[in-house]
């Protein structure tokens, strides 16, 4: 979140309230006036004994002086627009103006320190077409980070700064956190320093709709009644050991600050996210390839449906992992590699934490009796392999050789398409998907591995020309 640029996710939550009291009804009966009152029936009310005290023995001290150390300042630096997009740098020669340098914006948020080396989490929005990217660390010593990789399906992003012997966060175990348990929040919100909150642990695998411009988003987020405002977007969520189980991604809120509800990303999948993008530069989906619903009571009704545990298999991607597999639409989906799954968000939590080819035992339902299937999981492509990015994770893009349509279409001999663009210097420059690339620096790219390899030694500034689709130019300028 941040105090400069609105991350906050807002929720308008509408109350409907009724007014009780007594009510006069007059009729009319054989000409004469009847007066009813009408007084409300209390229902009758049961107290209920219990201690509500905190524990005695319940200290968040140590765990709130390991974390804050661990938490860090994220500062980014961003334009709408870069001055080189569709603009021919020789043109100005001849009488054409340059385009008006954009003013330049700052968002803030926080981080989360994971290991010794400066590998630093946060969140995809924190910095998101960021073009520069400065971490603050409890101590105040600031650095230059540098976005590693990002996953914008679940709003995670990894930084790297030069830094040795730097504390950091010990992972805990979110599968193992329980509604009720106490947990701190830890983050830097209305760019103050690193704030302490405690709260609890009110619900797990909340599917908020916070990703709607994803297209396989996870949202299975924990949530926790501890303080957390614009700006502690990226902390982090711990548990009274001082153990991360979360990092704190939005809150819930018809003002833009903290009304109650926030929702922090479980570990389990940070953990997952920054592997992949560590050793492959982008995140390893697995799919299973179902379609599937909740069960609620109407929908057990309808389906005839006995035990509303579970969740239903309303489809089923063809050549899928599932369909592969055996399972059926109509199966009710009851646990993954004996984990309970009572929801949809639960459902791809599990599954979100492996990759293409990993093998998951799935328990199902069928016909009155439990079935364990296993199923090799695929990714989006449909098949099982890995899936590396090409240009390394500062450039930020997925790319691949212009079809012979696409050149022939376009007058080209050759040129090299951009696929897939995560948050980068390319993004930030202002490209966009499908952009192919025909040069660079005035030097021809006709293969990705001519510009992979030309990328690999550049320093300093870049200068890429290539054309869209529809035949326009475009020229975009950045510095590595």
């Amino acid at each position: 979140m941040n105090s400069l640029r609105n991350y906050a996710i807002v929720f308008v939550v509408a109350a409907a309230g009724s007014i009780a009291g007594a009510s006069i009804l007059s009729t009319v009966s054989n000409g004469k006036s009847l007066f009813v009152a009408r007084q409300q029936v209390q229902p009758p009310v049961k107290s209920v004994n219990y201690d509500a005290t905190i524990p005695q023995n319940l200290d968040f001290t140590k765990a709130a002086e390991h974390t804050v150390s661990t938490v860090v300042h994220v500062k980014t630096t961003y334009q709408n627009q870069n001055n080189f997009q569709s603009f021919d740098p020789f043109q100005f020669f001849w009488g054409q103006p340059m385009p008006q340098q954009q003013q330049q914006q700052q968002a803030t948020g926080s981080g989360v320190i994971l290991s010794e080396d400066g590998y630093i989490v946060t969140n995809n929005h924190v910095v998101e077409d960021a073009q520069e990217v400065e971490v603050t660390l409890d101590d105040k010593r600031t650095y230059k980070a540098e976005i590693i990789g990002t996953d914008p399906s679940t709003d995670l992003a990894l930084l790297k700064i030069n830094e040795k012997e730097l504390n950091y966060a010990a992972y805990g175990n979110s599968d193992n956190v329980k509604v009720g348990e106490w947990v701190l929040a830890v983050g830097n919100p209305f760019n103050l320093t690193s704030t302490v909150t405690a709260g609890i642990v009110s619900a797990k695998a909340r599917n908020i709709h916070i990703l709607p411009n994803q297209k396989f988003p996870i949202e299975s987020f924990i949530q926790t009644d501890a303080a957390v405002n614009p700006g502690n977007s990226g902390g982090a969520l711990v548990n009274t050991s001082g153990q991360l189980i979360g990092i704190n991604a939005a809150i819930a809120s018809n003002t833009g600050s903290y009304s109650g509800y926030s929702f922090a990303i479980p570990v389990t999948i940070v953990k997952k996210v920054v592997d992949d993008l560590l050793e492959f530069g982008k995140v390893q989906r697995g799919f299973i390839g179902v379609s599937i619903k909740d069960i609620d009571a109407d929908f057990a009704k309808e389906k005839s449906i006995k035990n509303l545990d579970g969740v239903y298999v309303d489809g089923l991607t063809s050549e899928g992992a599932a369909q592969t597999a055996g399972i059926k639409v109509g199966d009710i989906i009851t646990k993954i590699n004996g984990t309970i799954i009572k929801t949809s968000p639960a459902l791809q939590e599990q599954v979100g934490r492996y990759r293409p080819g990993d093998k998951i035992s799935v328990t199902i339902f069928r016909n009155d009796s439990e079935k364990i299937i296993e199923v090799v999981l695929k990714n989006k492509e449909g098949n099982t392999s890995i899936i590396k990015n090409e240009t390394g994770n500062t450039f930020g893009a997925t790319l691949e050789n212009a079809s012979d349509d696409e050149l022939s279409k376009l007058g080209l001999d050759a040129g090299v398409k951009i696929k897939e663009l995560q948050t980068g210097k390319l993004k930030a420059s202002g490209a966009r998907e499908g952009f192919i690339i025909t040069s660079i620096d005035n030097t021809p790219m006709k293969t990705v591995s001519d510009v992979t390899n030309y990328l690999k030694e550049k320093k300093g500034g870049v200068l890429i020309e290539g054309v869209y689709d529809n035949g326009m130019k475009a020229y975009y300028g950045f510095g590595l």
